[in-house]
This record gives structure tokens, sequence and C-alpha cells, in this order.
């Protein structure tokens, strides 16, 4: 169902009730109590156009994050450029390079978000949000373009050592650029995280990544104002490689994106929702995936065969009203209604129609 409109009972994924069925089927007091107080805490609306305003407003907040943190790199890449006219500091200019180019990360980013805000149509029937997905790949690129600059800014300067002036002012730069970066780092995750955004978390991990550069420019100028040349390259390698561990950590968190990847413990709490539903006999598969940074559902449930289609569908909305409020940045489900066995198996002429792999009545989480 997606906004106002309802397709619960219409959708028929080929599978008989001994693979996927959960026989949790006696809603609690307390369950159902539960659901209630939510509504009363969270009240929302349902239409169509109030879900459209909600993506929009989440849209916003990414964009003006990307436009304060754009300000606040910009102005870290000038004071940087200004030290290194004084010092010539060759680490100094690579760090002013790497915070220009995690400035102009947001560019994308930036399209992403305002593709993000088109409608829905007939050749894009989810909408613009994989927009995200795709500039997460750049970051990533962009981050591991980053580690190959810094290890290599790193060996040249063990193969050909140069003389740093004006330490003291590159040591100021350098803590410029770390306190920017660490800024927007937060800032970025922080808001990534709230709206489900996983390229803005990528990105805010790319900032981090300008940190630790800074702060190796910083460690570097101290070796080499105590006389030892070879500081600042080897601590260049060091912070190389935990450049590296953060570019890990973007990549799997948006290939899992890319891979429809959700939380377990959200299909878990899909699962509880709907059990807590008076009239749901039990839970068969249910499945989640993101759009940019909202979750869309299916979901299968058990009714009473004696139901009438206006009864199911009554149910049918009561799940998807459920599974809103249970699962955090969910904004729209399909709730497929079956009901208990009874003579012959109503989904037999599907079966010749698609090979299906092994299911289990939970799925759980096997991937990397």
């Amino acid at each position: 169902m997606e906004g106002n409109r309802h397709t619960h009972a219409h959708e028929h994924h080929g599978h008989d009730h001994r693979d996927a069925v959960h026989r949790d089927h006696v809603p609690s007091r307390g369950a159902r109590l539960r659901l209630q107080l939510a509504h009363l805490v969270r009240p929302h609306s349902h239409e169509a156009a109030d879900k459209v305003d909600a993506a929009m407003e989440t849209s916003r907040e990414g964009m003006r994050t990307l436009s304060i943190s754009l300000v606040v790199l910009g102005v870290t890449t000038v004071v940087q450029a200004v030290i290194v006219a004084m010092s010539g500091s060759v680490a100094l200019l690579g760090d002013t390079i790497h915070n220009a180019a995690d400035a102009l990360t947001a560019v994308p980013l930036g399209i992403a978000f305002h593709l993000g805000r088109r409608a829905a149509n007939r050749r894009y029937t989810y909408g613009y949000g994989r927009a995200e997905d795709l500039a997460g790949i750049f970051i990533v690129a962009t981050i591991a373009a980053s580690a190959a600059l810094a290890a290599y800014a790193a060996v040249d300067r063990l193969i050909d050592p140069r003389d740093v002036t004006h330490l003291w002012a590159v040591s100021g730069a350098a803590l410029v650029g770390f306190v920017g970066n660490e800024w927007v780092a937060r800032y970025r995750i922080r808001t990534g995280r709230r709206i489900g955004s996983a390229a803005l978390v990528a990105d805010g991990l790319h900032a981090r990544t300008d940190g630790f550069t800074s702060l190796a420019v910083l460690l570097g100028a101290g070796g080499v104002a105590l006389g030892w040349r070879a500081a600042d390259p080897v601590v260049g390698l060091l912070i190389t490689l935990a450049i590296l561990l953060v570019l890990k950590n973007a990549a799997r968190e948006v290939c899992r994106r890319l891979m429809d990847s959700v939380a377990p413990g959200l299909v878990d709490a899909a699962h509880t929702a709907l059990q807590g539903v008076d009239g749901v006999l039990g839970t068969g598969q249910v499945r989640m995936r993101w759009i940019g940074h909202a979750l869309r559902a299916e979901a299968d449930i058990i009714v009473d065969p004696q139901l009438t289609v206006v009864g199911a569908h009554r149910i049918a909305v009561a799940a998807e009203h459920a599974l809103i409020h249970a699962v955090p940045r969910l904004t729209a489900a399909t709730v497929h209604t079956d009901h208990a066995p009874v003579e012959g198996d109503p989904h037999a002429a599907l079966h010749h129609h698609a090979v299906r792999p092994a299911r289990t009545a939970r799925l759980t989480d096997s991937g990397p």
C-alpha cells in the first residue's frame, strides 16, 4: 500500500504455508496496547502527499547539512592554502588539496538529494532515491583516491626529503584542518544516520579521514622540529592505514545498501508488530529494502479463511499501520493476505513459473 491506495490482497508470491508461517497467532493485550500508545505518541497521516512531504523534509535536511559542511571545509581550505604559500610545505599542500576534494563530494550528494525529491513516474516507479547509493559509490572511490594520495605523498617524502619552514604556522593549519574535518564528519554522520542516508554517512567518514591526514601533517611538523626529517612521511604512512580502515567501513555500508541489506532487528520488529494485529493468525515472509533514505516493505500475513474480502482488507490496512509505527523510516508496505490451510493449495497454479530458493520462516543475517 502506498498513500491511500490499498493493494494488499492482490500480490501472490508463490509460497505454501509450510515454508514461511509463524504460528505465534495469539496477539497479547500488551502488544495491542503498545501499538495504540505508539499511535498516540507518534501520530501521523497516511496520505501520499504527507509521505512525500516527509521525504522532501529529509532531503532538505541533507541539503542543509551539505551546505553548512561545504562552507566549513571551504574556510578550512582557504586558511590552509594561505599557510602553504607562506611555508612551502608539500605535506600541507597535499592536505589542502585533500580537503578541497572532500568539500567537492558535496556536489554528487547534493545532486542525489535533489533527484530524490522527484516524484515517482511510470519509468521510475519507486522514485529516484537510489541516486544516493550511486553518490555513495563516488564517495567510496574518493576515499580510496585519498588513501592512494596519502601513500604517494609519504613515499615521495621518504625518497626525497624536503625542508619545511614556518613550522608553527604549519602546525596551526594542521589543527584547523583536523578540527574543521572532525566537526564536518560528526555533523554529516549524525544527520546521515538520522535521515537514513548511507551516502551521507560515508561522506562523513571521508571527512574524518581528512582529519587524520591533517593530524599527520601536525605530527610530522613536530617530528621535523625535533630534528627527525623522516617523521612526516612515516606518520603519513600510518595515517594511510587508518584511511584504509575507514574505507573498509564506508565501502561495506554503501555495498550493503546497494544489496538491499537491512538490519535483522527491523525484520524482527516487523514480525512482532504484525503478530500483534487483531485478526492476524500468523506471519509469512517479510522483506524490506531501502529506497534512498526511506524503507519499503512487503509482508505476508495469515488470516481466517472465512473472512470476506472487505474483512481481509481491513486487517491488511491495520497490519500496514502497525508496521509504519514499529519500523523507523518505513514509508509504505504491501501486505499480502493469505488464509489458514484449507483443502488444496491456493498457490498451486504459480509453482511452475519460477524456481524458488530455499525459504525459512524468519530471515537471518547471513550476508557480509
